[in-house]
């Protein structure tokens, strides 16, 4: 690629001797995918400002593309985390006929009896339509890698197996 415009979205792509970065052990299609050319691709996306400073805007794997329109899952997730009744909550994308993909949100309540209306309602004052959950699915609590970083992939899987 190119260096992407102050204020806009891209990879954050890095090259030199400070990235430490020879290769996934075992993993040579990875390390391909990830080294090109002299450049560590980190699947991050990050938008710089005008200083040169960059802010994170989520993983590359996890955008999601909603009848064209890009849908970054933290922005949603910070919405969606202050909504009433959740205690935590992810955001993925599910494939659609129409749009390609949708918003689901996947949330663990703090409460008995909570309200998906009421969390999509506070997702539509904060966020453009196109961003907010078109479902949103209850659990009691959401799985976590030893990492401590929701497993997507399970409740990817999990929903697409419901239908």
């Amino acid at each position: 690629g190119r260096v992407a415009a102050a204020r806009t979205v891209g990879e954050i792509v890095t090259r030199g001797g400070g990235t430490g970065m020879s290769g996934y052990w075992g993993q040579p299609e990875e390390t391909a995918r990830t080294l090109r050319a002299g450049w560590v691709h980190s699947g991050d996306l990050g938008v710089q400002d005008e200083a040169g400073y960059v802010t994170l805007a989520g993983r590359k794997k996890h955008l999601i593309i909603r009848g064209g329109e890009n849908v970054y899952p933290a922005e949603v997730e910070a919405v969606l985390l202050q909504a009433p009744g959740v205690r935590e909550g992810v955001v993925l994308g599910l494939p659609d006929e129409r749009w390609g993909e949708i918003v689901v949100a996947v949330v663990a309540p703090d409460r008995p009896d909570p309200d998906p209306a009421e969390i999509v309602a506070h997702c539509r004052t904060r966020l453009a339509s196109y961003k907010c959950p078109e479902r949103v699915v209850f659990r009691e609590a959401l799985p976590y890698n030893a990492a401590g970083k929701v497993m997507r992939h399970v409740l990817q899987h999990e929903l697409l197996r419901a239908g």
